[in-house]
């Protein structure tokens, strides 16, 4: 590979392979998938979601909307609270989709009734414990007050409830992923029950990688929404929900400098290129994992070498003494990111080991 400056491989068979695990398990438990794409951020990547008859739609952005709108998808949802400053551009997108939108409040429920030109889904978001964002799963008088509006709107067509178990992140073990997931669930389907009569197409929504890889049966819940699971990355692998042979993204990375004194070398590589987000390995903070390039794969070392220090383009790999001889200045290295969305997200593209570059937002 002729690589002259940080550029994210990506592992094309690895990432259809993760997503027709994902589509497979749903398709077996009658679930709704309906991907978050803003993990990958790729119209060529999307439309590998379509060999397994996926053709719904969850984005983070009215912009990333209108990205996949022109490459014809047309059932999308945005699952970031809307923001009325863009509400022409939410209405010249419905005209031509079936766009659900995101709420957590009456106020603005009322303000997006006004406003809307057409018929518009609307979720409502709940909190079942992440505490980001949505209503308090526990604020029973609030919800009951917003279904009393849905039941007026004219323009606002409610299509469920909506929760991001975000905390599955911070969680130690499978089993407490489960957990998190089963009691989640279980406050949802008491939300639903209350209100099913009166809304009886009412669907529940859930999405986060970690409960969704880890779950075999996707039981009680009528739609699912995850994104990382496309690539993966350290964070979901230290979580022990994938192998680190599941992640299908790499950057790779010029060696620019090395330290023999220290066993560090030194790559052009730093957080504009994969972010500086972070997990705790035996005490360390870890910003990636090196692994060898080859001409169609990467090679993970059997003892681990991790980039312990990040700036805005360096990035510093800690080796041992045998290592730190066998890498030369100019040659390319590999380093498994961190958070493979944060990483994507700065990037203009991928190359593919066949040498393709596949464009982004």
């Amino acid at each position: 590979m002729n690589i002259k400056i940080p550029t994210l491989i990506l592992d094309e068979q690895k990432c259809r392979v993760n997503i027709w695990r994902m589509a497979e398990k749903a398709q077996r438990s009658n679930t709704i998938s309906r991907p978050h794409f803003k993990t990958h951020q790729s119209h060529q990547i999307g439309r590998w979601f379509r060999d397994f008859d996926i053709d719904k739609i969850t984005v983070s952005s009215v912009q990333m909307a209108q990205y996949f709108a022109n490459d014809g998808w047309r059932d999308i949802s945005i699952a970031f609270p809307v923001n009325l400053r863009e509400i022409d551009e939410i209405n010249a997108l419905n005209q031509n989709i079936r766009l659900n939108v995101l709420i957590e409040s009456k106020n603005i429920l009322e303000k997006l009734e006004n406003l809307v030109q057409e018929e518009i889904g609307v979720f409502v978001k709940i909190d079942t414990g992440y505490h980001r964002t949505g209503i308090r799963v526990e604020d029973e008088q609030y919800i009951s007050e917003l279904m009393k509006q849905f039941s007026v709107t004219k323009r606002c067509e409610f299509k469920g409830f909506l929760v991001h178990n975000g905390q599955t992140y911070k969680a130690k073990t499978i089993a407490e992923i489960k957990e998190i997931h089963r009691v989640s669930l279980e406050k949802l389907l008491a939300l639903k029950e209350k209100y099913i009569t009166q809304f009886p197409d009412l669907i529940l929504s859930m999405g986060d990688t970690p409960s969704m890889s880890v779950l075999d049966d996707f039981s009680g819940v009528d739609e699912i929404r995850p994104g990382n699971f496309v690539f993966y990355d350290l964070m979901q692998s230290d979580l022990g929900v994938c192998t680190e042979k599941d992640i299908a993204v790499a950057m790779a990375c010029p060696v620019v400098a090395k330290h023999k004194d220290r066993n560090q070398l030194v790559i052009y590589g730093g957080g504009v290129h994969l972010s500086k987000e972070s997990i705790q390995i035996d005490g360390q903070a870890v910003f990636g994992k090196m692994v060898f390039l080859k001409e169609s794969k990467w090679e993970i070392p059997e003892k681990p070498f991790y980039l312990v220090s990040l700036s805005q383009e360096h990035g510093i790999i800690q080796l041992d003494d045998e290592l730190i001889h066998n890498i030369s200045l100019g040659d390319i290295v590999g380093v498994l990111p961190v958070h493979s969305c944060l990483t994507a997200d700065l990037q203009k593209n991928y190359l593919t080991f066949d040498k393709r570059k596949i464009p982004k937002v």
